[in-house]
Parts: C-alpha cells; sequence; structure tokens
C-alpha cells in the first residue's frame, strides 16, 4: 500500500487498517515494527514504534539486618536521572512508627506516594485501636497495600524493620506487588548484587561456617557502612550519603555516613 512493502519481513504491520488502504493524508503506517534484517529497505518506508512508560529508576540501594534484639537499616541518598544526579540528599527511608521502619528502592515520586500512603493507614490505625501498629501488622498492611495495585503497581522495592511483640529484631523483603519473606538481611536496589554477596559471607557466614556467631549491633553497622563503601565504588547510582538507623528496644536511632559523592 503507498509503495510500503507489506510482504517483507521489516515491513511486518502491527495493527493494518481495513481492505489494506491506508487513510490518503499518510504516506506510510502509522505503527510498525523495524527489524533491522534488511539493510535495503529504507528508514522512510517503515516507521518505529513509539514507545513510553510511566516508571522510571532513580536508583539507589537499600539493606536491612535484623539482629536478636535490634534491627539495623541503611540506604545512600543519591536520586539519578539516567546518567545524570538530580539530588544528593533525598532520603529512601521512612518512619512508620516508634519500632517500625521503611526503606525503598526504585522510583522516587512512587516511593514517596508508597511512604505517604502507609503513614496515614498507621496514623488511622493509632487512632482507631489507641495504639500503634506493631512490625509484623505492619508488614502485611504493606504486602496488602502493594497488592492492591498489582494492575498498576508501586514501582518500589521495598524493606521493612523493625521489632515483633518480644523484642526480636526482623527484617522484610518485597517484590513489587507484595510478596515478602522475613528474612535476617536483605537488599535491593541498583547496588543489590554488589551487596548481598557481602552479606552472605559476612551475617550467615555461609563461605566459613566455622567461623559463624552472632554479630553485636554495633559490629552490623561497621558493616553496613563497609558494604555501602563498597557499593559506591562500583555503582554510579548510590553514593553520596548513607542513612543509618537502628532500632533498639530504646527507640530509633539516625546516623548518616559519607558516601563517595563522584
Amino acid at each position: 500500500a503507498n509503495g510500503v512493502p507489506t510482504n517483507s519481513f521489516c515491513g511486518l504491520f502491527l495493527f493494518p487498517p481495513p481492505f489494506g488502504r491506508y487513510p490518503p493524508h499518510t504516506h506510510r503506517p502509522p505503527m510498525s515494527v523495524l527489524l533491522k534484517a534488511n539493510p535495503n529497505v529504507s528508514k522512510d518506508s517503515v516507521l518505529e514504534r513509539r514507545q513510553w512508560s510511566p516508571y522510571l529508576d532513580n536508583g539507589g540501594t537499600v539493606l536491612g539486618v535484623a539482629g536478636s534484639d535490634f534491627v539495623v537499616l541503611g540506604g545512600d541518598t543519591r536520586m539519578s536521572y539516567g546518567y545524570s544526579i538530580a539530588s544528593r540528599n533525598v532520603t529512601k527511608i521512612a518512619e512508620l512508627t516508634d519500632k517500625c521502619i521503611l526503606a525503598s528502592a526504585g522510583m522516587q515520586a512512587e516511593r514517596h506516594t508508597l511512604h505517604k500512603v502507609l503513614k496515614a493507614k498507621a496514623t488511622m490505625f493509632e487512632n482507631t485501636h489507641r495504639k500503634k501498629m506493631s512490625a509484623p501488622s505492619m508488614a502485611q498492611c504493606l504486602s496488602n497495600t502493594l497488592y492492591y495495585k498489582r494492575f498498576f503497581p508501586y514501582y518500589t522495592f521495598n524493606v521493612l524493620a523493625g521489632l515483633d511483640e518480644k523484642g526480636a529484631g526482623k527484617v522484610w523483603g518485597y517484590d513489587a506487588i507484595g510478596s515478602f519473606e522475613s528474612v535476617p538481611y536483605v537488599v535491593t536496589g541498583s547496588g543489590s548484587a554488589l551487596a548481598t554477596s557481602i552479606l552472605d559471607n559476612q551475617v550467615m557466614f555461609k563461605t566459613q561456617p566455622q567461623n559463624k556467631r552472632e554479630l553485636k549491633c554495633s559490629e552490623v553497622v561497621e558493616l553496613v557502612k563497609d558494604v555501602f563503601t563498597c557499593i559506591s565504588e562500583r555503582d554510579i547510582y548510590t553514593g553520596d550519603s548513607a542513612e543509618i538507623y537502628i532500632i533498639t528496644k530504646d527507640g530509633i536511632k539516625k546516623e548518616v555516613f559519607p558516601l563517595k559523592k563522584d
């Protein structure tokens, strides 16, 4: 039609108009797939399919490590846009209660919305029941919130940390649609592949089982600092500074640890 090669493999039309004819005001199909298998086909004869995504990954890394009576949660403060740094001081962590904290990697706008929704739910629960939501209840609440949006998910990858009713440290890892699991440690975000093997070795002692022991809170804090230092050396989307939250029976303590600026 109109000189466009309809029988060519490179000229495959996704949505051909009825009767095999195109409107007279156009000289080529409105949508097609450009398959670069035949260099003899002119660029003017095929139109690339328009693509657009509502999602954007702003980079960054978050992680959590659970202890016997404490939890350490960390996240960097860099927000990236492709190969550009949009901001060096954007938090990825939200305090939901006095014993429960959420850290999220992924898209900044989605992260901000999700944190706002969960804070509102935590406030509504407290006003209704005259008590704060426990960490296990918040873990289930987050799962329900993510699953509710499963057909158009929040583009966030979450780590929830807190103390349960017995005072034991808990860390939950999530996927984008609410599947979650309680684990000794979890890391997600752009630097997750660089950090997981370190935590495997230094927290669970998987490569040195003969040296396995329970880490103290101060040791875990130093380990988290080392992990973020290693990630920022090799991941351009993680850097500037790391916020480290320590949850114990006495409350929440926050530290800020500087990272690479480039």
